[in-house]
């Protein structure tokens, strides 16, 4: 065998991902605080790339020379209106949310200021003030009494006196160190509670929880009415005092990226400005880069423009791509924006894809995280696509079978609730034929409770 070295020339195609091509799938795929934080960042790094403020700086991009072979015509071309709302008015008034908003104390410091109420020794009220800052945000106590005197070097009975004191202060059932406890303290709190509750409550709980109301009954030789009414009583106390306090906080505000609206019977989509703001070229660099003879200040604006383009580029091609998403998604789910979940048909990406011919992941991408403003709520986009499942009519969705389950649900007689195989069988009287596991499955899924859990006995 003759060995050695020669040259070849071989043609062969190759897909490779530009960083530019990178940076336009990740802004795809941002959502809508993410986004907002990438732009402030990349503005911060780029002095050339700004926020458009006023309809005159595309006029203005159109004017500019061509000199150093900048095309600012085909930069001003990109840009597409079809998805832009009209300017505000810069004279009116706006309105936010800060305006309205007043301050709101935290558990802790609720519960601070009632200790400052008291009269108290400095020891006692640092041990009262140890214990509050160990209450979690459903207002129990995560600490044993133990611990606390131990870290405090106090004895046991003073820890135990300044619990009881806590656990009298507002929220009713604060400071408990279980489930069992917290009820306990806002029934006896009320002061006309029926002994017969508090010993349910101490000795029954989990048979409660678990529905069992006939055996609870039968241990107290009471009749059901009664036991009924006990539950409800109970059920009506909190079982978590912290709520309300907890409940306004770390909230995450979903800033739609698409709007659907019917306007005149026809539906109209709106791409919102604020999840992928128009940015534009600064006036002062664009002017420097055009009249510079330095050619490292020339060198480095041409770096700092090439990349300024790409973002703007990629963001606009996200807006149109999601636009043409939410497109196609009206145009296959129309029954249900006109109609409701049950009339919300099987629909997968490759769907979409196909219609709008993109890739599946595209569409993936475009649709994760993003979501659209419609008459009949908020939704993200991947509520839409749902896989199908067979009837007499043709396949349904899942989303549809979901909401006819809970319609059954809603309608079932209380004192004799449906199983899931009796629900199955409903529903296969009604053309869908669905076994048994997958109503489980979707009950669950919807937070409903097994019918043992569901039964009321009066």
């Amino acid at each position: 065998m003759k060995l050695g070295y020669n040259l070849t020339l071989e043609q062969t195609q190759k897909l490779i991902i530009t960083p530019e091509l990178r940076q336009a799938i990740q802004l795809l795929q941002f959502n809508s605080l993410e986004l907002k934080e990438y732009i402030k960042k990349e503005m911060e790094e780029n002095p050339i790339l700004e926020m458009e403020n006023s309809s005159e700086s595309m006029e203005e991009v159109q004017e500019l020379p061509s000199e150093k072979e900048i095309d600012w015509q085909e930069y001003a071309e990109k840009y597409d209106d079809i998805s832009y709302r009209p300017q505000r008015d810069k004279n009116q008034d706006e309105y936010n949310l800060e305006s309205f908003i007043s301050y709101t104390p935290s558990l802790k410091e609720y519960l601070i200021n009632q200790l400052n109420l008291v009269r108290l020794d400095p020891e006692e009220y640092d041990v009262g003030e140890y214990i509050i800052q160990n209450i979690d945000e459903n207002g129990y106590l995560v600490v044993t009494l133990e611990e606390i005197a131990c870290h405090m070097e106090v004895s046991i009975s003073m820890v135990e006196e300044m619990l009881k004191l806590i656990q009298t202060f507002e929220p009713l059932g604060v400071g408990a160190r279980d489930l069992r406890e917290c009820l306990l303290i806002q029934i006896k709190e009320k002061g006309d509670a029926d002994p017969l509750i508090i010993g349910i409550v101490e000795e029954y709980l989990d048979d409660m929880a678990c529905n069992k109301m006939p055996k609870i009954a039968k241990e107290f030789d009471i009749d059901m009415e009664k036991m009924q009414e006990i539950c409800n009583y109970i059920k009506a106390l909190e079982p978590k005092p912290g709520r309300e306090f907890s409940s306004g906080q770390n909230v995450r505000y979903i800033v739609p990226d698409a709007t659907i609206e019917l306007i005149d019977g026809e539906f109209v989509i709106l791409i919102n400005d604020s999840t992928g703001p128009r940015l534009n070229i600064n006036s002062f660099y664009r002017n420097l880069l055009s009249n510079s003879s330095d050619e490292d200040a020339t060198s480095y604006l041409s770096e700092k423009l090439n990349s300024a383009m790409w973002i703007i580029k990629s963001i606009e091609q996200r807006r149109q791509t999601i636009y043409k998403v939410v497109e196609s998604i009206l145009k296959f789910q129309m029954e249900f924006f006109r109609s409701g979940d049950r009339a919300l048909v099987p629909l997968t990406l490759k769907d979409v894809a196909d219609d709008i011919q993109m890739h599946e992941s595209t569409i993936s991408r475009a649709t994760n995280g993003k979501y659209v403003q419609t008459p009949r709520g908020l939704y993200e986009l991947k509520y839409f696509f749902s896989t199908g499942l067979p009837s007499v009519k043709g396949d349904i969705s899942s989303t549809s079978i979901k909401s006819v389950i809970k319609d059954i649900i809603d309608k079932e007689d209380p004192k004799k609730p449906y199983s899931d195989q009796n629900i199955a069988d409903i529903l296969e009287s009604r053309g869908a034929k669905i076994s048994r596991r997958t109503v489980a499955k979707y009950r669950d899924e919807m937070e409903i409770p097994s019918s043992s859990m569901r039964k009321k006995f009066i």
